[in-house]
């Protein structure tokens, strides 16, 4: 079978996941006829997507979120304001979209959490199977644990959540844990879709912290943390998109531009995990066994969700700040969940089952 991929830009866990089932389905005999990602202003694509998906890609203007002025919180209103201004240029996107999938006839289009592929859907109406992917899916799911309050916040991710799903013929929930499936609703549960070279580390616990932010406003909070804790060895990764390889700012803490390899050979060897709680690294931490600790991003519900999951699981705690304290407490609490290597390890035949079954 033919495959297209739809990938939203925003954060790198997208990417992996794609980067992951393109390797799946070309071991089983299928092509990956191209991919199509979603570009952002703010962000520069990591090189490791395009050299590892390993088929053409082409690149759209999509919908991306807006942040405040220290680069942390996430600004919904003026995200809003920002995107229906665009319409135009997303126009064009559905445009390009269009010309792709006429260029390719793929059998099936994997979406991977990105809207303007489930507006295209409605747009075009194309007589090609629609498969979603993504841990969003699972907020359909009743089982499903949302933060208290926020109404608001949580009628904009369902909405989200909808738009990218128009037209969908299966939706792909990527969880933590097991969960009865939901026909009904087109939805169903599976693992994680994690990098083989994950599954293939042998863990080791060396003296240092990792962590990743996916703003980079959060690095002054990291810096001003560290100087009343010196010896407390830090490497962290950020999406800083002018940011040189590495930027030392004490001899104890290193910030580095995200790199694919690098990153998580650091997550192989740190001793404890500290995360702007997107979803993959989260599962990648899991499975080496690591204590985490999840600081999402302020006004980023989404991510708010993924962090009562995760501590749903046993993955680790949550904190409203970079106050590293508690995760230095945490390393000796921590017991790995070790149920959550027997779930991720289903993951090849669930989703090769799944999307040659349409």
């Amino acid at each position: 079978m033919k495959f297209l991929f739809l990938v939203q830009g925003e954060g790198r866990g997208h990417m992996t996941q794609a980067i992951t089932l393109s390797h799946i389905l070309q071991e089983n005999g299928h092509e990956i006829v191209g991919a199509i990602i979603g570009r952002s202003e703010r962000r520069e694509i990591p090189s490791f997507f395009f050299q590892k998906i390993k088929t053409d890609v082409s690149t759209i203007d999509s919908p991306n979120f807006v942040v405040g002025d220290e680069n942390k919180q996430v600004d919904i209103f003026k995200t809003i304001v920002y995107n229906l201004k665009r319409a135009r240029t997303f126009i064009r996107s559905l445009k390009l979209i269009n010309r792709v999938v006429k260029q390719t006839q793929p059998d099936v289009i994997v979406n991977f959490y990105e809207m303007l592929c489930g507006l295209y859907f409605l747009r075009y109406r194309p007589k090609v199977s629609h498969v979603c992917i993504g841990h969003q899916y699972l907020i359909n799911h009743p089982e499903f644990i949302f933060p208290k309050k926020h109404k608001l916040d949580k009628f904009f991710l369902h909405l989200n959540t909808a738009i990218t799903a128009i037209g969908a013929h299966k939706k792909l929930a990527l969880s933590f844990t097991e969960m009865i499936d939901l026909p009904h609703k087109k939805l169903y549960v599976v693992p994680p879709l994690l990098r083989q070279e994950i599954l293939e580390m042998q863990p080791t616990l060396k003296d240092y912290i990792l962590g990743y932010m996916l703003n980079s406003g959060y690095s002054e909070d990291i810096v001003r943390w560290h100087q009343n804790h010196d010896n407390v060895k830090l490497h962290f990764f950020w999406d800083q998109k002018d940011a040189i390889e590495e930027t030392k700012i004490h001899k104890n803490l290193t910030f580095h531009k995200i790199n694919d390899v690098k990153f998580i050979q650091y997550l192989k060897d740190c001793k404890a995990y500290a995360s702007t709680a997107g979803f993959e690294s989260i599962c990648e931490a899991m499975y080496l066994g690591k204590p985490i600790m999840m600081i999402p991003t302020a006004g980023h519900f989404e991510q708010e969700c993924n962090a009562i999951d995760a501590a749903r699981a046993g993955a680790g705690i949550i904190r409203k700040e970079f106050d590293l304290s508690g995760l230095l407490q945490f390393i000796s609490k921590f017991s790995e969940n070790t149920k959550f290597k027997a779930w991720v390890k289903k993951s090849k035949l669930k989703f090769v089952t799944h999307l040659i079954s349409q």
